[in-house]
């Protein structure tokens, strides 16, 4: 039986508790993926007392939709007691929790036609406001308590599974890098002499080196991202393109965006096989790295660096995660000082012999990354087929 369609101004209430006294001093924002997050807002000389107090169960929501893209800024409080938003935000709670959970409300937020309707019934010539008569008129389905607790349950299951899977693979990561720090020491220089590399050339044990990492690849592309004056280079795409921003020191196995073949064949990009290594360039992930696990094109914020196999590949990853900091830094001391493609070939990298290389078993160590990687992404399909099974009811 379809549950019954119902008003959320029926079960909803706005609150507005200012922080006249100053007790609450805990600044929150609303990010676009749905969450509280700790305000990074310049708030010196800032009079708090007009800013309103949100506390846990309560939701917060950005009436302004014109700046966010296709995203609404919402979120439910629930791992702080409370904390401060700005005045300009709508604070409100459910009336009745016997009758509608908030956490089942807040799925139903979390739905990207949410996102659209909300988008569709803002108003205004100079900005664009979902006001709250608007979310009044939001109409969902409300089943039986039970059956959202149920929901409900059914979906933090999932959300716990995938938070133990990604310590799972934090650990991997740190794994990785504490057997790089007792087996090789620093596998990365940047801006370093030449007499500084012979030195450092002498330290090391027989059979092992230190080359530029141009050397040790087999070959370092650039990419580039086609017209998007274009549709021909975009619509129905079936070529994964990597962004800079996709890049975070994590497995590539799909991508938000596709291009065409003629889109390839058009432009400067080029297509990279699996087990390539990026890393960005520039942008607010410059110095991340990433890995290939399908063949994908880049934009020309990423350096991607093909290596002789899979053994190799798993060394470069997380030789340049282990010395990211340094690298990273690289990229914030001025123009010339950016990360480019031709500082990243000029990068030296201690190379150890063969059979070092093999005990080092990172291969292993990236595999079950990839593993457990998918896994994850199968439980995040989990999750929103969950979300999207709420309309359906």
């Amino acid at each position: 039986m379809k549950a019954e369609y119902r008003k959320l101004g029926e079960y909803i209430q706005p609150v507005d508790v200012r922080n006249s006294d100053l007790k609450v001093n805990h600044l929150l924002g609303v990010s676009v993926e749905k969450r509280f997050i700790e305000s990074i807002a310049n708030t010196i000389g800032t009079d708090f007392s007009k800013y309103k107090i949100v506390r846990k169960g309560q939701f917060t929501y950005i009436p302004d939709t014109s700046r966010r893209g296709d995203k609404i800024g919402i979120a439910l409080l629930s791992d702080y007691e409370e904390g401060l938003v700005s005045n300009i935000y709508t604070v409100f709670e459910i009336t009745d929790t016997s009758k509608l959970l908030p956490e089942y409300l807040m799925l139903w937020f979390s739905r990207p036609e949410f996102d659209r309707y909300a988008r569709f019934k803002s108003h205004g010539s100079v900005r664009e406001i979902f006001d709250w008569d608007e979310m009044c008129r939001v109409e969902l389905p409300v089943p039986d308590i039970k059956e959202q607790q149920k929901i409900v349950n059914t979906y933090n299951a999932i959300t716990k599974r995938i938070q133990i899977k990604q310590k799972i693979n934090e650990n991997l990561e740190k794994t990785a890098i504490t057997i790089l720090n007792e087996k090789i020491g620093q596998c990365v220089f940047t801006n370093s002499t030449e007499n500084e590399i012979k030195e450092r050339r002498k330290s090391l044990p027989q059979k092992w080196g230190i080359i530029k990492i141009s050397e040790f690849c087999s070959k370092m592309e650039s990419g580039s991202t086609p017209s998007r004056t274009e549709p021909t280079y975009w619509v129905k795409g079936t070529i994964p393109w990597v962004k800079s921003g996709e890049v975070h020191n994590n497995i590539t196995l799909e991508t938000e965006e596709n291009i065409t073949e003629k889109g390839l064949k058009e432009s400067s990009t080029k297509l990279l096989p699996k087990d390539t290594v990026l890393i960005a360039m520039y942008g607010v992930t410059a110095g991340e790295v990433g890995y290939l696990n399908i063949e994908a094109t880049t934009n020309q914020a990423i350096c991607a660096m093909i290596c002789k196999n899979k053994i190799e590949a798993a060394y470069l990853y997380y030789a340049l995660i282990q010395n990211q900091e340094m690298i990273s830094q690289m990229s914030n001391g001025g123009a010339q000082n950016n990360l480019s493609k031709a500082f990243i070939e000029n990068m030296y990298l201690v190379v150890p012999d063969e059979d070092t290389f093999k005990k080092l078993s990172l291969d292993v160590v990236i595999m079950n990354y990839i593993l457990i990687t998918k896994e994850i992404a199968k439980l995040q399909e989990l999750k929103q087929l969950v979300i999207s099974r709420i309309s359906e009811m």
